[in-house]
C-alpha cells in the first residue's frame, strides 16, 4: 500500500516534540519515531515578557536538529505548531518569523482554543468516552474543555500552567504549605469565573500532558500494576488525594527518587498535580482517565484527514487500523471469521449470560487472532498475546485488551491460565472461564474458514441437550472445515461440555 510519513512538532512551554507518523494506504497510520528536548521556555520569559535572543537560538537548533530527523526518515509535510510560552511571549510573532528563517519551518501559534481544539481531537479519537471533561496542563498554559455526546461544547484557556506556577509559586520546585494554598487559591479563583466547570458532577474528567502520564506512572509503579501503559488508566479520587497529600511533602531532591518520576520533571510535578487536584475537586468529577493521545495526535489528524479528523468509531478503527498493519492477515477471512462467531454467540444466547460487551470483545478478537503470523507462523498465537497486550487498541480498558488477547490466542485453558496469571489483579473473578469459553468458541469459528476460502455461506448453531449442532449452508465443498472442526470439537466440549454436531441445512442445494 502507498505510504507517506509526516512529521508533527509541538513547541510547548516545558519541552519541543517531534512525532513521525506513517500514513499507510487510505487510512491506517503508526507513530515510528518520537524526539524530546527540554527548554523550559515559561520559566526563561525575561521581566518585560519577552523570550531571549538566545533561547530563540536555541530553540532553532532543536528544530534544525527535528528537520534532520524528518529527512532521514523521509518525511514528507512537516507541521510545526506553538502553544502557550510563544502565545503569550510580547515578542512571540518575532520569536515564530525567526524560527522560520533559521529552519526553513513555518510556525503556526496556537489560540488557547486551538490548542485545546486539537487535544480534543486527539483524546476522543483514542477514547470511546461519550461525556465528559478534557483538562490538558502544559508548560504555560491549562485548557479545560467540556464534551458532550462527543462533541466540544465549552472550552477556556487558563494562563498558568507546571513551568510558570513552578517559577512564580514555588521555591526551586520545593512547595511549602502556603506555596499549595497560593496555588490552589489562584486555580479556584480563575474556575470561579467559568462557572460551567462546576456545573457537571459526576463526569469523567480526562487528563492529557506530561503531569498527568508522570502521576500515572507514579501510581502504577506503587501498586505494581501489570499493564504497561498509561493510556486509559484511572485515578480515582483516594488516588489524587493521596499524590497530592505525599509529593508536596518531599523535597525536590528526594522526589527525583520516586519511581514512575522523571529528574526534569522533579521540579513542577507538584504546581501541576495542585492544578489538576483543585480543579478535580473543584468540579467533583467522578474520575480522572490519563490519554496517551493529545494535540499532537490532533494536529496530524487534521493534517493526514482533512475530510474525517474526528471519528466514528474508536474501537472499530482502531482495529481496523491494527489490521491494516499486518497484511499478511486476509481481511475477507478474518471478517467472515468475525461472522461465523456472531453466528456461534447467537446461537449460545450468551448475550443474556455475558453481557453485550463480551460480544464487542469476541468480535474484536476475531479480526486480530491471527496477526501473530507477522512475527511467525509457528506458535503465531503467542505472538498474537504478546502484540495485543503490548498494542494500544483504543476503546478497550485494560481489562478487556488483556481479555481480547487472550479470546485470541486461546489454544487450551491450561496455557489460557499461565497467560492470565501476571494480570490477575486487574481482572475480575470469572474473567478466566469467559476467556476460555470465548476463546474456545473463537478457535471453533475459524475452523468453519480452515481454507479462508469463505465455503459457509450461513450457520445455524443452537443447543440441543448435550449438544451445539450447526446447520450450514455452503457455496463450495467444505472439506476442509468439516475435518478442521472435527479437530477442535474436543477441545469445545471440555470447555463447554457440550458436542459439536455439523449438518447441512435442509435448505442446501
Amino acid at each position: 500500500m502507498k505510504s507517506e510519513r509526516v512529521g508533527i512538532i509541538d513547541i510547548g512551554s516545558n519541552s519541543v516534540r517531534l512525532v513521525v507518523y506513517e500514513r499507510i494506504g487510505a487510512e491506517a497510520f503508526r507513530v515510528i519515531d518520537e524526539s524530546k528536548e527540554s527548554v523550559r521556555l515559561s520559566a526563561r520569559i525575561s521581566g518585560d515578557g519577552s523570550i531571549a535572543p538566545e533561547d530563540a537560538e536555541r530553540l532553532a537548533r532543536v528544530l534544525n536538529e527535528f528537520r534532520l530527523l524528518c529527512r532521514v526518515h523521509g518525511v514528507g509535510p512537516i507541521r510545526a505548531v506553538a502553544t502557550a510560552a510563544i502565545r503569550n511571549a510580547a515578542n512571540g510573532r518575532d520569536v515564530a518569523a525567526l524560527l522560520e528563517k533559521r529552519t526553513g519551518l513555518s510556525v503556526d501559534i496556537l489560540s488557547g482554543e486551538e490548542e485545546a481544539r486539537f487535544g480534543f481531537v486527539g483524546m476522543i479519537n483514542s477514547l470511546d468516552i461519550a461525556d465528559g471533561f478534557l483538562i490538558d496542563i502544559g508548560g504555560g498554559s491549562t485548557e479545560v474543555s467540556l464534551f458532550r455526546s462527543r462533541t466540544l461544547v465549552r472550552t477556556v484557556s487558563f494562563p498558568f500552567g507546571a513551568v510558570n506556577t513552578a517559577k512564580s509559586l514555588a521555591d526551586g520546585g520545593d512547595a511549602s504549605k502556603d506555596g499549595v494554598k497560593r496555588i490552589r487559591d489562584m486555580v479556584t479563583s480563575a474556575a470561579a469565573v467559568e462557572p460551567w466547570i462546576a456545573q457537571h458532577p459526576g463526569l469523567p474528567l480526562v487528563g492529557l500532558g506530561g503531569t498527568i502520564r508522570s502521576l500515572c506512572k507514579i501510581d502504577q509503579k506503587k501498586k505494581k500494576y501489570a499493564f504497561p501503559q498509561t493510556h486509559r488508566y484511572e485515578l480515582s479520587q483516594a488516588d489524587l488525594n493521596g499524590l497530592a497529600d505525599w509529593l508536596p511533602s518531599l523535597p525536590v531532591e528526594q522526589r527525583k527518587k520516586v519511581d514512575g518520576l522523571s529528574d526534569d520533571r522533579a521540579d513542577i510535578i507538584v504546581p501541576g498535580l495542585i492544578i489538576l487536584h483543585t480543579l478535580f475537586l473543584h468540579m467533583n468529577a467522578r474520575s480522572c482517565i490519563v490519554s496517551g493521545a493529545g494535540l499532537r495526535d490532533g494536529v496530524f489528524y487534521e493534517t493526514a484527514f482533512p475530510g474525517r479528523p474526528v471519528r466514528a468509531d474508536v474501537l472499530g478503527d482502531s482495529v481496523s487500523n491494527l489490521l491494516s498493519l499486518h497484511p499478511a492477515v486476509s481481511r475477507p477471512h478474518v471478517e467472515h471469521v468475525r461472522r461465523l462467531a456472531d453466528r456461534l454467540f447467537e446461537g449460545l444466547a450468551l448475550e443474556a449470560v455475558y453481557g453485550r460487551r463480551s460480544r464487542e470483545l469476541l468480535r474484536t478478537a476475531a479480526m486480530l487472532y491471527r496477526i501473530g503470523v507477522t512475527v511467525d507462523f509457528y506458535r503465531y498465537n503467542k505472538h498474537t498475546f504478546y502484540l495485543l497486550a503490548n498494542s494500544r487498541i483504543d476503546g478497550l480498558t485494560h481489562r478487556e485488551s488483556v481479555l481480547c488477547a487472550l479470546i485470541a490466542s486461546y489454544k487450551s485453558r491450561s496455557r489460557t491460565r499461565s497467560s492470565f496469571a501476571p494480570y490477575k489483579e486487574l481482572m475480575e473473578e470469572a474473567d478466566l472461564d469467559l476467556a476460555c469459553r470465548l476463546g474456545s468458541l473463537l478457535q471453533l469459528a475459524v475452523a468453519l474458514d480452515r481454507s479462508e476460502t469463505q465455503p459457509l455461506e450461513d450457520v445455524r448453531a443452537r443447543v440441543d441437550k448435550a449438544d451445539l449442532r450447526i446447520e450450514w449452508r455452503s457455496r463450495h465443498d467444505p472439506a476442509i472445515e468439516l475435518r478442521e472442526t472435527e479437530r477442535v470439537a474436543g477441545e469445545f466440549k471440555k470447555v463447554w461440555g457440550l458436542r459439536v454436531k455439523m449438518s447441512p441445512a435442509t435448505s442446501s442445494k
